[in-house]
């Protein structure tokens, strides 16, 4: 009977531990019910998962992808539900642990201030919402999700205050000693990485319209940092890091020959680029008038231009 009662612990053992290891998929299976809007589907994923292995993050970045679904579906009780319920768990959870031990947890919460923050403002209560994130800066400020929320700060405060001063203290490409420099001019920031996809393809459309408004007073500066590697992963020293990127420049973006390239960490942080890219158009006074992080196309970024200029 002994050996048996050992052997039964045994297969219960392992059963949890195939659950526990089978975890990660629930983040997948709660985005795909989210992408059909069956937020019940995922709620009954999660409530399944949580039997199983009680609250953890990866319980708590799928609860906060039902928060992300409900507010893209402009469901917002129920988006500011599941984000409050996220950031409910992911604040017990930190009473033991710190934001970036583990790294589900970031995002979890990082996501739950994003959907309460947006939602908020969506409400009619910018103001409040604004508080909130300045709150929570002031609070996770020096961790992983700092920039993401200083990106959401500036979704909600940014449009129509002076641009940011950038630190030009390095560059590659052409110089520029700051951004008073192109006073007068509209300036569009494209904020990019030199790993970034979405960024190669973003190019073509920033050289056509340096193209066609470049005549008229449009100017495209570049910020970007440093990430500790260069092709596939491989790491690489400052110098040799920065070389790379100044190779990248004269190839992908070699149709952006006049583009001047800041590299600082600081510039990056400064504008809350947590998403590349990020487009920022500042107009001929300084005042930013686009916030858009992620890809633009050609068709909606030439109008904004357009206005901008005349």
């Amino acid at each position: 009977m002994k050996a048996a009662r050992v052997t039964l612990a045994a297969v219960l053992a392992a059963g949890m531990l195939a659950h526990a290891q089978q975890a990660p998929n629930l983040v997948s299976e709660v985005r795909a019910a989210v992408s059909r809007q069956d937020f019940a589907e995922g709620e009954r994923l999660i409530a399944a998962q949580r039997a199983v292995t009680g609250v953890t993050p990866i319980v708590m970045e799928a609860t906060s992808w039902l928060g992300r679904g409900a507010l893209a579906a402009g469901q917002l009780d129920r988006a500011e539900g599941y984000a409050r319920q996220a950031y409910d768990l992911a604040q017990a959870a930190l009473k033991t642990r710190g934001v970036d031990d583990e790294p589900r947890l970031p995002t979890a919460l990082g996501a739950s201030i994003e959907v309460l923050s947006q939602a908020g403002a969506k409400r009619g209560a910018r103001s409040e919402a604004v508080a909130f994130l300045r709150e929570e800066l002031n609070r996770w400020g020096g961790t992983s999700i700092a920039r993401r929320i200083q990106k959401n700060l500036n979704l909600l405060s940014l449009e129509g205050m002076r641009a940011p001063a950038l630190d030009f203290t390095e560059q590659v490409g052409p110089p520029l000693p700051d951004l008073f420099a192109l006073r007068g001019k509209v300036v569009l920031l494209f904020f990019w990485a030199h790993w970034c996809g979405d960024c190669k393809t973003q190019a073509p459309v920033l050289a056509r319209l340096l193209e066609r408004y470049g005549p008229q007073g449009l100017r495209i500066v570049a910020p970007t940092q440093r990430y500790g590697y260069v092709a596939g992963g491989r790491q690489a020293s400052a110098d040799d890091e920065k070389a790379y990127i100044d190779a990248i420049m004269r190839t992908v973006y070699a149709q952006l020959p006049s583009m001047p390239v800041p590299l600082a960490k600081a510039n990056m942080e400064r504008y809350g680029v947590s998403t590349t890219p990020t487009i920022v158009l500042v107009d001929r006074q300084g005042l930013v008038r686009l916030y858009n992080p992620g890809r633009m196309t050609e068709e909606a970024l030439e109008p904004i231009v357009r206005r901008l200029l005349n």
